[in-house]
This record gives C-alpha cells, sequence and structure tokens, in this order.
C-alpha cells in the first residue's frame, strides 16, 4: 500500500503542475523536470498495472482551451510529440520503428522546434476560413480574426488551389522583434514582457485583434494534411507549403539515415543561442508519410515522429558569497555572488537564493561548487551542489542573524518564510527603498528624482521623511547634487504637481507593508478620510472588501506609532490630500464591484481603477461571484477562467464605458 499511495501523490503533483502549467500558464518546474516526473510515473504504472488509473495523468493531454473564444474541432487531432533526452532514447524509438515496419534504414525530416504557440489554419479552394489553436488538440480555440493580422500568413494563396486543406505551424515573436518591442515599453514607461514565447502566447488570445495587429507576430508552418492532394513525404509537403506562400525554415533538412540525424541536433545544438528565434529541441520525423499512416497513433503521440529536447543548459561554477538585499518593507532576500560564468549566451554572477529554506534544502558550505541553470531560459537559479568538489574543511553557510546594513536582529513570523529587518527608522536600505517608492509612478509621480540624488539627500540627513521632499529648494539641489538649474526647477515642479495627487495615491505611497494599489483604493472608498481609517479598530478593518487580517495587523501597527501620525500630520499641513474627494453614493456603479486584468490601449490599469473609484465603484484584486470582469490584452488566464465558471460578467474597456454611459 506504500507504493500505492507514492504513485497517487506523484500523480496529484504532476495534475497540479499540468494545472500550473496549461492553465495558469505559471510553471514552477521546468519542462524537464515535469518530464522526468512524467516518466517516473509510466514506470512505475508499467511495474504496478493493478494500480492502473484512467484519470492519471499518463492518459490524457493537458488543455490551454480558453473559454474567452468560441471553440472548435480540430478536422485532424493535434497530437503532442513524445519528447527524448539523450541519443539512447532516439534510438530506441527508432528500433521501435524498424520493428513496426520490418523496414531498417528509415529516413527522416528533422525540424527546429520552435518554442511559440501552435496553430492549425483550415483553407478551402485558397481562401482561409479559420484558425484554432492546439487546444487540448481535439478542440481548439477560433483566433482567426487574430490569425488574419499576422502579415506573414496568407489570407488567400499566391497560386489558384481547388483542393481543401489544413496546415500547421508555430507563431513565435523573434528575438531582435522582441528585443525592439521592449525598448519601447520602456521607454513608455510601461513593463517589459518577460520573454517572446509567453508574449506571443498571449497576443495569439488577445481580445481585440487590432491589438495583436501590433505585435510582431510571424509564423512558420510545418505541416499540411489532405485529403485530395496526394503528397509523398514531409519533405514534399514542406515544399508544397512553401510554394503556397507559407513562411518554412530555412533550417529543415532531409536526414537519410538515423546517423545525419544525430549530425543535425548535434549541429544545431552548438547553435541554438546564435538563432533570431527560440527553440528548445529538435523534431524528428519519419519522411515517407505512407509509413507514417502505418505506424499511426497513440493515445497521446504520433509513432513517427519523437521530439528531442535541448536539456537545460545547467553550468558548475563557484560560489564567491552570499549578499543580503533589504528591501523597503525591510524583507531579506539572500543572494548568491557566482564566479562569473556564461549561459545561453549570457553572463550570470547573480542567483537569488529567496530565503533561509532553500540555503538550508541546498545545504550549501562557503566556496562550494554549484550548478546553475536559467529557469525558464530567463532567470539563474542555483539547482544543485556538486559535493565532490567540496572542501572538508568548508563551513555550512547560516542565514544570518542580523541585518547587513543597520545590525538589528531578523525577524520570521511563523507563517512566512521571508525574514525581515523591523528597523525601518534608522535602516538605510529600507529608507532609500521607501523614498523611492514614495516618488514612483504608481505613487506620487515625482519624475526627475533619481535613485543617486535620493541617496545623497539621505547620508547628508536632507531626507529624513516623506515631508522634508516638499521642503527642498532650487539652491539646495544645485548645492548638494550637482544638479543643472533647469533640471532643479524641472524637478520642483514636479514635486509640486504631485500635492495634487489624490488621496489613495497618497496611501499607497506610505508604504504600508501589505498595502498595494488596490487595498489602497479600497481602504479610501471606504473611509473616505484618514481620520476615519486611523481610528478604525480590528473589526471595521476586516470588514472593508478585499481587507485580512494581515492587512488590518499591518494598519493597526502603522497607526500606533506616533511618528508616522505626525508624518501625515506634516504632510497634510502642506497640502496632500487625504480625504477622498470622489464618493458619490448616487454615481453609475455605485454598490458594484470590479475586477481589472490585462492592459489596455486608451487607458492605464491605474487610471481605470481610478475611473471605478470616481463613479462609485470598488476594485476586487480576487474574482468572485460578485464581481464584474473587466479584460485588457494580456489577461491573466486564472481570472478569466474563473469568471466563465462562475458566469460572471465580462467586458472589454469600450463595453465598459458603453455600458455605464461613462
Amino acid at each position: 500500500m506504500e507504493m500505492l499511495k507514492y504513485i497517487e501523490d506523484l500523480r496529484d503533483k504532476l495534475h497540479r503542475h499540468n494545472y500550473l502549467y496549461y492553465v495558469k500558464d505559471n510553471p514552477e518546474i521546468s519542462d524537464f523536470e515535469f518530464d522526468q516526473l512524467l516518466n517516473e510515473l509510466v514506470l512505475l504504472e508499467k511495474e504496478y498495472p493493478q494500480f492502473f488509473d484512467l484519470n492519471s495523468p499518463t492518459q490524457r493531454v493537458g488543455s490551454s482551451l480558453s473559454n474567452s473564444f468560441e471553440t472548435y474541432n480540430h478536422k485532424y487531432r493535434m497530437y503532442s510529440l513524445e519528447n527524448s533526452y539523450s541519443k539512447q532514447d532516439v534510438l530506441k524509438w527508432n528500433e521501435r520503428l524498424e520493428k513496426n515496419l520490418s523496414q531498417k534504414n528509415l529516413s527522416f525530416s528533422c525540424e527546429l522546434k520552435l518554442d511559440g504557440v501552435s496553430v492549425s489554419l483550415s483553407y478551402e479552394k485558397g481562401f482561409l476560413v479559420r484558425g484554432l489553436t492546439r487546444g487540448d488538440g481535439i478542440q481548439g480555440d477560433d483566433v482567426t480574426e487574430n490569425i488574419k493580422t499576422i502579415n506573414s500568413i496568407p489570407l488567400k494563396l499566391n497560386s489558384h488551389v481547388d483542393y481543401d486543406f489544413e496546415i500547421r505551424g508555430e507563431v513565435i515573436i523573434e528575438k531582435e522583434d522582441f528585443e525592439k518591442m521592449n525598448r519601447i515599453r520602456e521607454k513608455n514607461g510601461d513593463a517589459k514582457y518577460m520573454n517572446p514565447r509567453n508574449t506571443a502566447s498571449g497576443s495569439i488570445k488577445l481580445i481585440n485583434s487590432l491589438e495583436v495587429k501590433k505585435r510582431p507576430l510571424k509564423c512558420y508552418f510545418f505541416q499540411i494534411i489532405s485529403e485530395d492532394k496526394n503528397i509523398l513525404n514531409q519533405t514534399d509537403a514542406l515544399g508544397l507549403a512553401e510554394e503556397l506562400g507559407f513562411k518554412t525554415l530555412k533550417t529543415n533538412k532531409f536526414c537519410k539515415n538515423i546517423e545525419d540525424v544525430f549530425d543535425y541536433i548535434e549541429f544545431w545544438d552548438k547553435r541554438k543561442n546564435d538563432l533570431n528565434f527560440e527553440i528548445d529541441g529538435i523534431v524528428i520525423k519519419v519522411n515517407n508519410l505512407d509509413l507514417q499512416k502505418e505506424l499511426g497513433y497513440t493515445s497521446k503521440f504520433p509513432r513517427w515522429a519523437i521530439a528531442y529536447k535541448f536539456a537545460t543548459e545547467r553550468v558548475e561554477t563557484k560560489l564567491l558569497n552570499i549578499e543580503y538585499q533589504i528591501g523597503r518593507t525591510g524583507v531579506v532576500t539572500p543572494v548568491a555572488i557566482l564566479e562569473p560564468v556564461i549561459i545561453n549566451g549570457t553572463k550570470v554572477k547573480r542567483a537569488s537564493l529567496h530565503n533561509k529554506d532553500q540555503i538550508d534544502k541546498l545545504n550549501l558550505h562557503e566556496n562550494d561548487f554549484v550548478y546553475v541553470e536559467k529557469g525558464g531560459e530567463i532567470i539563474p537559479k542555483i539547482v544543485g551542489v556538486n559535493k565532490e568538489r567540496r572542501n572538508k574543511n568548508s563551513s555550512k553557510i547560516i542565514f544570518q542573524n542580523f541585518c547587513p546594513s543597520c545590525n538589528s536582529s531578523l525577524v520570521r513570523s511563523s507563517n512566512e518564510a521571508q525574514h525581515y529587518c523591523l528597523n525601518s527608522k534608522t535602516c538605510i536600505p529600507q529608507i532609500s527603498g521607501k523614498f523611492k517608492h514614495f516618488i514612483s509612478r504608481k505613487a506620487m509621480n515625482i519624475d526627475g528624482f533619481g535613485i543617486e540624488t535620493i541617496e545623497r539627500l539621505i547620508k547628508i540627513n536632507e531626507l529624513k521623511t516623506f515631508s522634508d521632499i516638499y521642503t527642498l529648494n532650487e539652491q539646495k539641489l544645485v548645492s548638494i547634487d550637482r544638479m543643472a538649474e533647469k533640471s532643479a526647477s524641472n524637478l520642483l515642479i514636479a514635486i509640486e504637481n504631485s500635492i495634487s495627487q489624490p488621496f489613495h495615491k497618497v496611501l499607497f505611497s506610505l508604504g504600508i507593508r501589505h498595502v498595494g494599489e488596490t487595498v489602497a483604493l479600497n481602504l479610501v472608498n471606504h473611509f473616505e478620510t484618514i481620520e476615519n481609517l486611523m481610528d478604525a479598530d480590528f473589526e471595521e478593518i476586516i470588514s472593508v472588501n478585499e481587507i485580512g487580517e494581515k492587512i488590518a495587523d499591518s494598519l493597526l501597527e502603522y497607526f500606533s506609532d506616533n511618528t508616522n501620525r505626525l508624518e501625515i500630520q506634516k504632510l497634510k499641513d502642506l497640502g496632500l490630500s487625504f480625504k477622498n474627494n470622489y464618493q458619490n453614493k448616487n454615481t453609475p456603479l455605485s454598490n458594484l464591484k470590479f475586477v481589472v486584468t490585462g492592459t489596455f490601449e486608451k487607458i492605464s490599469r491605474e487610471d481605470l481603477k481610478q475611473k471605478i473609484l470616481l463613479n462609485g465603484g470598488t476594485v476586487s484584486a480576487s474574482v468572485n461571484k460578485n464581481v464584474i470582469l473587466i479584460v485588457g490584452e494580456n489577461a491573466g488566464p486564472s481570472k478569466i477562467l474563473k469568471a466563465d465558471n462562475l458566469g460572471i460578467e465580462k467586458l472589454t474597456y469600450s463595453g465598459f464605458i458603453t455600458k455605464f454611459k461613462l
């Protein structure tokens, strides 16, 4: 029975990771780690057939279906590919092929495995009629209008075609286009996208196709299926696709035997980082289409194809030191300082260790040689230690008990993973972090206040409290910071303009722990004045929409400090707003609650939340049956899924404006 429990636990773990990957779009482990767990389960189910379960992760394919689009059945199922991670895996696959076909010396088509989002397009008599995402392989989301915005996809074929067919491809954003897009976003003050794959995937599922058209999407095609056209092999199919006007990769190669396949794998494994697009492996297909039909499919995979996945690049390097970063709320984050090493073409010399538990889990010692990966090809992380190279006399690394900046004792609550420095009054990183937060665009929006200027003013005691910002003058700035008179004048204008910021932004700018933008909005909407909020007890605070015990405790602690109350009074005297001037019980959104997800072309998320507040509504961070969901581009898939399951109303921004006549 112990083995049964182990198998069931493994299934539960895989179901959870499957959900995080396909539904939440927020994986916690790499594809390689997931496949290792899945392979372990496959072997155990073979060894213990009495524990077979029809709902096991080995019997299904994950789904990324979204209820935001109409779904249609694929005429021909879009299967997943079986993964392999070694030459031995590919050789075993080839042996199975030869055994099933009673034929040796098979030829193959090898193609780079693009890391994007798969689509299937239907053409009738030369015209595009429908574009579907892969979905669960049986059904896909209808994204035809979005597909039509991709310039590389023909809407009408460039030659007379009197037959119907489906063609499949991968929608991607090439690296240069992605970097250009992020440079523009950064210049405009917008958050940069994380990686090309997720951006391409999110783009193809945007509700507004006009927004999709702005994205530099491309589609490379890899398969044609037609009952009316006699295609002999995969190589010919790719050639036909190109003749018809579809983009195909120039790197596709016919391999006359398995040895050629391994040469192709080795060639691109060394050069994959030089490509202008991201790949995560090689797709190997039996070239002859008649043999493909003969081999057929398992319940999940075509027997005639396999994906060779490049292992996540893992590099060994030396741990030089651990630094402890202090955030504005006092949170302490350990960071590994590494001997510089190149991973996926990028120099890596730092990796986050997250918290004490992670250091203990890795059992790190001083000067250890550690294995480093870039999680999801993006974030460096330490995944293990080469204990064979450990010096026998090296000491175990102990998470320090004192703040590296102010030497205060670090504290960890029983319900939190992080340690905190509680000395918010004199701990320099916390002070500078608080000022950086106070002047930020989403808070007081004081443009032109550089980080170096803030730190210099703190160092000479010119900035001790937020109210000190409003006592700065041009002479002081020019003499202290060697700032040009024009720059100093512009900064003082920005400081003066910030006085008109609404109450909820002022409250957010104070940096009270756990009080984010949405919490600040809801507190302001409920209490209306700072006096009401400061005098509220625990029960009244937790009665506010979206406010739990942790936030209530943080607020009570903050307002119990007389220094904070005196500072609020100073800010009031300087003209900052601590009263909600928006509240109107008879406005169009009275008694309505909204959740905002995604980004919007005509308005920022923050301004949209302000508009809701101005018109008497409230803003929630989580979806429940009592809210209306306003959906923008790159909307959170989990919020949309939950909204659809609850049957609540979803509106675009324009739909929101029209419905409530705003």
